[in-house]
């Protein structure tokens, strides 16, 4: 249930972020969560193979432990996603103005 509300706030600030800067809110939402996921599967893949290779030893089957160490990581990764879009966005002026209101307008007013 935890895990559910991470992602729904995790989603929630992308969302917001797109729609600051006038980009795809869904798009951007969806792929913080796919980064979310694909982090933590990289951490557990890493964990696997320091396990088999002997230099870490916990047991595997704990998933609570393989959850508290993959978190920070998986964080670690929307974070840094999220400041590099915001870095991106505002550096190409993707704040728009909303021109809808100047229509019929003359250009030298």
């Amino acid at each position: 249930m935890l895990g559910l509300l991470l992602i729904y706030f995790i989603g929630k600030r992308f969302y917001d972020l797109s729609e600051e800067y006038n980009q795809n809110k869904w798009l951007y939402a969806v792929l913080s969560i796919v980064v979310y996921y694909a982090a933590t599967f990289v951490v557990g893949i890493v964990l696997a193979v320091l396990i088999e290779s002997g230099i870490v030893d916990f047991d595997l089957e704990n998933t609570f432990i393989v959850t508290l160490i993959a978190l920070p990581f998986g964080l670690g990764a929307v974070y840094l996603l999220y400041t590099l879009l915001e870095k991106k966005w505002k550096k190409a002026g993707a704040l728009m103005k909303d021109e809808i209101h100047d229509i019929g307008r003359q250009m030298d007013e």
